[in-house]
């Protein structure tokens, strides 16, 4: 799994691997399934809707057509049955694409997630592999509640015998889920819903403060940082895009660069992505550090249906801008944050 943790932080001076044309986050999504299903006949996807209706979001356009209902299958709503159906098969020698209509309903399943999937490696000393990949949306969407808004980045990276990645642009998308296919152990692909018509520009290089972001973060720290240069603060974005494992030496040595640091994540504060980080930080470059650590997070309440309420239960622009700010001193502490951790 070294390979996900290569090149998390990439500068704006690096072009997309493929020139030949911008992909939305739906469409690399697409063609990694296609191409992958194409290469290797024991690749097969199933979930709700994924086959007849192409996906709730349309990540399985043309699948089932191309492939047949052998390996593209359209499950009952039933999450603890199609993913203890998908964990037997990775036994079994198959490689199982199992889709969430959003991460929140794997909750029904988390038994064979974490018991059956994670854990069979370990306990069967090497013998078992496990190469299965949970993919669907996770995190806020818009108005969508409660229910339909967790993030569970902290809750399956906190697991051994997992690996966790979050997605940001469509290259990180296509590259990211082609690999997770081809791993011999289960991989959860966290992807996020606001993302999958979008295409986006890369991360950037700073020298003052660093921030880390994954998933639809990565976007807000990026339009923070083109604010914050505007006040002559440059800031550096890393893209962690593996929850775990989490690539410590890139973000440590920007920190020992920058000598300040800013976490953002969309899930809760306590035990968070953030926190982890935090820890990595003053464990491992402590004495770098010229200000204390900002984390920024989601609040700590359940999702908000209201527009207004839920608009301050996530992370916006402006509370990177002012968490950056104080970590340069250019801002009153008592600043208060609507999703400060």
């Amino acid at each position: 799994m070294n390979q996900f943790l290569l090149g998390s932080r990439v500068f704006a001076s690096r072009s997309f691997s493929s020139a030949a044309k911008e992909m939305t986050v739906r469409d690399a999504l697409n063609s990694a399934l296609d191409e992958e299903m194409s290469a290797d006949p024991k690749v097969f996807i199933m979930g709700e809707e994924v086959g007849e209706y192409q996906g709730a979001y349309k990540i399985t356009k043309g699948l089932l057509d191309k492939y047949g209902p052998e390996r593209v299958l359209d499950t009952p709503i039933t999450e603890a049955g199609f993913a203890g159906i998908g964990v037997g098969a990775a036994y079994h020698g198959l490689k199982p694409i199992i889709e969430f209509m959003t991460f929140n309903f794997s909750m029904q399943a988390i038994d064979h997630i974490i018991n059956s999937a994670a854990k069979s490696n370990y306990m069967s000393a090497g013998q078992i592999s496990v190469p299965i990949v949970f993919r669907g949306p996770n995190g806020a969407a818009a108005g969508v509640g409660a229910q339909h808004s967790q993030c569970y980045a902290a809750w399956y990276g906190a697991c051994p015998g997992l690996k966790v990645l979050a997605p940001y642009s469509s290259e990180d998308a296509r590259g990211l889920l082609k690999a997770a296919i081809r791993d011999p152990d289960p991989v959860v692909f966290l992807e996020n819903e606001l993302l999958y018509g979008e295409s986006f520009p890369i991360e950037r290089e700073g020298k003052d403060v660093t921030i880390t972001a994954f998933s639809k973060m990565v976007g807000y720290a990026l339009k923070a940082a083109e604010i914050l240069a505007k006040e002559g603060i440059s800031a550096e974005v890393i893209n962690l895009r593996s929850i775990r494992p989490l690539d410590r030496p890139t973000i440590n040595a920007s920190v020992r660069k920058t000598n300040r640091l800013v976490t953002v994540e969309e899930g809760f504060p306590q035990h968070g992505v953030g926190a982890e980080i935090c820890a990595s930080v003053v464990e491992e470059s402590f004495e770098y550090l010229d200000a204390p650590v900002e984390r920024i997070s989601g609040a700590d309440v359940p999702m908000p249906y209201a527009a207004n309420l839920e608009r301050m239960a996530v992370p916006q622009i402006e509370d990177i801008v002012r968490a950056a700010k104080r970590a340069c001193y250019r801002a009153a502490k008592s600043v208060p944050l609507a999703a400060a951790a």
